[in-house]
């Protein structure tokens, strides 16, 4: 059983200023490709977004986002209680003031999330995708040299980066649009196909460039769980069979596609070099896996943690461990908050993707790449990275919205 739509709230404000919210909604996505300053367009395009839906009524808050509200307050003041002894110190003021606004934003798409679902969805779908293709192009034409100065712009120590900051960063982003184009193949017909692979080529040779382990291996997992749960969520067996046939021609082809790009002698290179399990720098008792030991250790000791941004005054780097990075940065509050705040969204993402709604096949594709972006943070400190919020936000106003729809339906 399919569930129906939430309707909109009666009094005009909902459906009379929804044109301008979704406006407003695309401009914060489209932002999203522009990570290179704080604030970024982003968060200026965030703040925008809030305060057209707030002006024109489009902000309702349930009972049921009560659990998540108290997570991320007790997240963030963990954060903030551990920041005071050190806020003195370089940008720790401001990287806890960005933590409240990032745990806002989520809250906010937690809400949007709720009315008027499969429209609000479909723009936040068509933003995320045109902002991954510029990003995407900008890096492609950065590490390709084709134009003058596109290579210093947009590229770090031989990686694409697009418009961000870190390649680490740039993959990752890339990933919800690509799982979008691969159900394209799933259920289109041939012209959105070839518009699908189009989309899906420049945005794999970009995830490719970026020369990011942990985005390749977020792609890959996250691939494999939206699969996964599409094939159990089929309605029938020929849609099973359709789904299983078509990933067997896609991975042919993506084999071949890879094949071809390695053939060019300085992709082939770097990707030999970043394809091995563990860097130089991963070893060793002070590399990236001796500072997770210690840095647990280190973590039992400190209960109020050490601070943000005050990993490196005792080792060399910092933790590029989310989940320890929460703990040294908030105390034992700050990081027990921050784990459950990650396990709950599995778990209500979960339920979400495996309800029957219209919009499933797009939470099912944000579940699985959130569960990626859950699997990568043991390796790189992604708690401000801004999809994360807007992935977590999104799986728990879907969950929600189920829950309306349902209410709806027996009542």
């Amino acid at each position: 059983m399919t569930l129906a739509l939430p309707a909109p709230r009666a009094g005009g404000m909902l459906q009379g200023g929804e044109p301008f919210r979704l406006a407003a909604l695309w401009l914060m996505m489209v932002g999203g490709a522009f990570v290179f300053a704080e604030p970024s367009p982003y968060e200026i395009g965030a703040l925008g977004a809030i305060i057209a839906f707030a002006v024109t009524g489009g902000l309702r808050l349930r009972a049921a986002h009560g659990p998540l509200l108290i997570v991320l307050v007790v997240y963030c003041l963990g954060l903030t209680i551990a920041a005071i002894p050190v806020l003195g110190a370089p940008q720790v003021a401001p990287w806890v003031a960005v933590s409240w606004y990032l745990a806002v934003t989520m809250v906010f798409f937690a809400i949007v999330a709720v009315d008027n679902t499969e429209a609000r969805m479909r723009v936040i779908t068509r933003a995320w995708t045109l902002a991954a293709l510029i990003a995407a192009v900008a890096g492609i034409a950065g590490y390709f040299r084709l134009f003058p100065g596109a290579f210093d712009l947009f590229t770090l120590y031989g990686r694409a980066k697009g418009t961000f900051n870190d390649p680490n960063v740039f993959g990752p982003f890339l990933i919800l649009p690509l799982l979008v184009a691969m159900q394209a193949f799933l259920r289109a017909t041939s012209g959105s196909l070839i518009r699908a692979g189009a989309v899906f080529a420049i945005l794999l040779v970009a995830l490719l460039l970026s020369f990011s382990r942990g985005a390749w291996v977020h792609f890959a997992l996250s691939a494999v769980i939206m699969v996964g749960l599409m094939v159990l969520t089929a309605e029938t067996a020929a849609q099973r069979f359709r789904i299983l046939l078509v990933v067997a021609a896609g991975f042919v082809l993506l084999i071949a596609f890879v094949g071809a790009l390695l053939s060019i002698d300085k992709v082939a290179e770097l990707m030999r070099e970043r394809a091995s399990l563990t860097q130089s720098y991963d070893a060793g008792p002070m590399g990236r896996f001796g500072r997770h030991a210690y840095g647990w250790q280190m973590a039992l000791d400190e209960p109020l943690g050490i601070g943000p941004l005050q990993f490196t005054r005792f080792f060399p780097e910092a933790p590029h461990n989310v989940y320890l990075n929460s703990v040294m940065a908030g105390g034992w509050t700050g990081g027990i908050a921050y784990i459950v705040l990650v396990a709950a969204t599995l778990l209500v993402g979960l339920v979400a993707a495996l309800g029957r709604t219209p919009w499933q096949p797009f939470t099912i594709a944000v579940f699985a790449t959130f569960c990626g972006l859950a699997f990568e943070g043991q390796i790189i400190d992604s708690d401000h990275w801004r999809h994360f919020w807007v992935l977590a936000g999104l799986l728990w106003g879907l969950a929600i919205t189920k829950r309306v729809a349902a209410a709806r339906e027996t009542s």
